[in-house]
C-alpha cells in the first residue's frame, strides 16, 4: 500500500528539516511526500529543492497565494496531487518515530480513520534538537530511561510517546481491545484517499480558524459511516516546541459548523471542488 504524506507548513524551513530527516529513517518504505504549503515563499521552493537531491524518496510541492491562513485550502491542494492509496496528514513542525509510517500502515482498514497523538517537546530540549546536541533518533531510542525526567511535566504528555509494537503481544494486551473510539487530531491522523475525496476534503469556509483541522472532521466522518480509532502509541511523533499561535475567535465558525452538523451536511460545500 502506498502512502501519501502530507505535511501542512508555512515558511518553517528549519522544523521541515528535521520533519524530513524523520522520514528518511522510516521503516515503512512504500510513500511519497507531499509539501502542503500555505503560500508560495521563495526560500520554502529552494529547500524543497534541495530537499529532492538529499532524501530517497519522492517531494512534490504545492503552494497557493498567502493571503492569511487557509491550511484547509493548502491540504486540498496536497490531495488532489496525491498518488497514494492512503493519506497521512501531519504538520510541519511535528518530528516522526521510525515506526510512525509502520503504525498508520499496520493499524488502516476499509471503513476507519486512524488518530493518533503527540508529546510535545519543552523549549529546552527543542533547543538542544535544534543544535544538534541531540538527535529526535535518540530521543525515540531513549524515551524509557534516558528521558525519564519528561514523564514529570505534564505538559509533555509523556505517555504519548510511550511506543507499542502494534504486532506485538504487548499491543494485543494492553491496546486492542481499548476504546477505539477517539478524537481526531489535526497533526496526525490518516484515512483512504477515497474516503476524503467522496467527503469533498476539508471545508475551507471556516476562515482563519482552526476548526477545519479537526474539530470538522470528527463528525463529518462518522456522519458518512467511518469509524475514528486510535493510534495512539503505536504511530508517535514529537511536537517541536514554538510559542503559541493566536488564530483568533472561532465562534462564528463552530456556530456554522454545528448548523452543518444538525443539518447533516458532512459533504461540504466549499472543498475540493474549489480547485
Amino acid at each position: 500500500m502506498k502512502l501519501s504524506v502530507i505535511i501542512a507548513v508555512y515558511r518553517n524551513t528549519e522544523a521541515l528539516g528535521f520533519v524530513l530527516d524523520s522520514l528518511e529513517r522510516q521503516t515503512y518504505t512504500n510513500f511519497e511526500v507531499i509539501v502542503a504549503e500555505d503560500g508560495d515563499d521563495d526560500a520554502m521552493a529552494k529547500f524543497v529543492e534541495q530537499a529532492r537531491e538529499h532524501y530517497s524518496f519522492e517531494i512534490i510541492h504545492t503552494t497557493q497565494e498567502d493571503k492569511g491562513v487557509r491550511k484547509a485550502r493548502s491540504q486540498n491542494n496536497a490531495i488532489l496531487q496525491s498518488h497514494g492509496d492512503y493519506l497521512v496528514f501531519i504538520d510541519g513542525d511535528c518530528v516522526l518515530y521510525s515506526t510512525f509510517l509502520h503504525g498508520h500502515a499496520s493499524l488502516a482498514h476499509k471503513g476507519c480513520v486512524l488518530s493518533g497523538r503527540r508529546i510535545d517537546l519543552p523549549m529546552k530540549l527543542t533547543q538542544k534538537v535544534k543544535t544538534k546536541q541531540v538527535t529526535p533518533y535518540e530521543i525515540e531510542s531513549w524515551y524509557m530511561s534516558r528521558f525519564l525526567y519528561l514523564a514529570f511535566d505534564k505538559s509533555v504528555k509523556y505517555e504519548q510517546g510511550i511506543y507499542i509494537a502494534p504486532e506485538s503481544l504487548l499491543y494485543t494486551i494492553l491496546l486492542a481491545k481499548r476504546e477505539r473510539t477517539t478524537a481526531i487530531l489535526g497533526c496526525n491522523f490518516s484515512v483512504w484517499k477515497e474516503d476524503i475525496v467522496r467527503l469533498n476534503g476539508f471545508d475551507e469556509s471556516y476562515g482563519e480558524s482552526a476548526v477545519s483541522d479537526d474539530v470538522d472532521w470528527n463528525w463529518r466522518f462518522e456522519a458518512a459511516g467511518l469509524k475514528i480509532h486510535s493510534c495512539k502509541n503505536v504511530a508517535n511523533m514529537m511536537h517541536l516546541w514554538h510559542k503559541a499561535h493566536d488564530r483568533g475567535d472561532a465562534s462564528k465558525y463552530i456556530q456554522r459548523m454545528q448548523e452543518n452538523q444538525k443539518a447533516n451536511k458532512f459533504i461540504c460545500e466549499n472543498g475540493l471542488n474549489l480547485h
